[in-house]
């Protein structure tokens, strides 16, 4: 059995860059490496997290437990024909380098979601999504390990029980899957998905390809979040609120300029960001942390800071919607310990 490393530093495993340690770290390259790790944490009654890229966790500065970094990486090709792949992913493969690897294949479907931070195995923990696609819309299956009956299981689609940046993973068991392999459907037949505001208007009367979508998604992402290693951060702090259409439509009588997406029938997607900034945060510093001054959306550590003052500036700006617009906005990064 590896041995764990004891009292391990996290502040280069986290995007926000906030000091914090693990009571012990493991590094899981393969299914047995997970299963030392679990075994380990059971045979020591201990509280167990998993982390990929680090990108949407909020640490604190001591982690109580067992913290394993799933450091699998690579894909496999399962299936082909003329009209599309399907790929077998390991949980630990940087997300973003997949898409680019994919997109330089000629596979299409993951363009819209570049540079989305983080790795395969948390990607469908938050059903991640960008410019009008979602996770949900090229996932076929994957493979976790179930904490409770120790046993690998299958998930289909429908198991998954995928919404809006939610998943069984995340809200119906959290904690009780270790995803490892995700398998997603992808096409040869490029069918762009460009209606998305600011990508619409950015390939505006361009021959749109994928690596077009591609790196057109790069550039506004770029102009608009900033890169963790300059500045911590774990991009979209908030999620887009959906709302009945009546409210929304309320909301609008009053704020002819509020930004809102259909979401499904009766419910309208509001943009947090706007919400964020039109109340006035954008650009707001509280200490070592703030709202960063291109989009409201994203919290930043200037450096320095920590879990507990980044929590206390969301808290404010949670309370400060609410009493403006009625909205409540929910955090999309995990925070531990919770």
């Amino acid at each position: 059995m590896s041995a764990p490393l004891k009292n391990a530093d996290l502040t280069a495993l986290n995007s926000f860059g906030f000091a914090s340690r693990a009571q012990y770290l493991f590094d899981a390259a393969s299914d047995s490496e997970l299963l030392e790790a679990v075994a380990f944490a059971c045979e020591q009654e201990l509280p167990f997290l998993v982390i990929g890229g680090g990108s949407n966790l909020v640490l604190d500065e001591y982690i109580p437990g067992v913290v394993v970094r799933q450091t699998s990486s690579g894909y496999r090709l399962l299936e082909e024909d003329e009209q599309s792949v399907l790929l077998e992913v390991a949980a630990g493969q940087n997300w973003h380098q997949l898409v680019e690897q994919t997109v330089h294949a000629g596979w299409s479907g993951l363009e819209n979601m570049a540079l989305i931070p983080g790795t395969v195995g948390a990607a469908p923990v938050q059903n991640i999504g960008a410019y009008g696609v979602e996770l949900k819309d090229r996932f076929v299956s994957l493979t976790a390990y179930d904490r409770e009956e120790r046993v690998f299981v299958e998930f289909s689609a429908s198991q998954c029980c995928f919404e809006y940046r939610n998943s069984i993973f995340k809200s119906g068991a959290p904690g009780r899957y270790i995803i490892t392999r995700v398998r997603l459907r992808l096409s040869k037949l490029f069918a762009p998905r460009t209606g998305y505001g600011v990508l619409s208007h950015y390939l505006d009367g361009q021959d749109v390809t994928a690596q077009r979508v591609f790196d057109a998604v790069v550039a506004i992402r770029q102009s608009k979040l900033p890169d963790p290693q300059d500045l911590g951060n774990a991009g979209s702090f908030f999620e887009n609120p959906v709302v009945p259409v009546e409210q929304c439509e309320r909301l609008r009588a009053e704020y002819p300029d509020l930004v809102a997406y259909p979401e499904r029938d009766g419910f309208m997607k509001l943009a947090a960001g706007w919400l964020i900034d039109q109340a006035g945060w954008k650009g707001y510093r509280a200490g070592h942390v703030g709202v960063y001054e291109k989009q409201a959306l994203v919290l930043v550590n200037y450096g320095q800071g920590s879990a507990r003052e980044l929590m206390m500036l969301a808290a404010k700006i949670q309370a400060s919607v609410m009493e403006k617009y009625g909205v409540a906005l929910v955090p999309e990064p995990r925070c531990y310990p919770q």
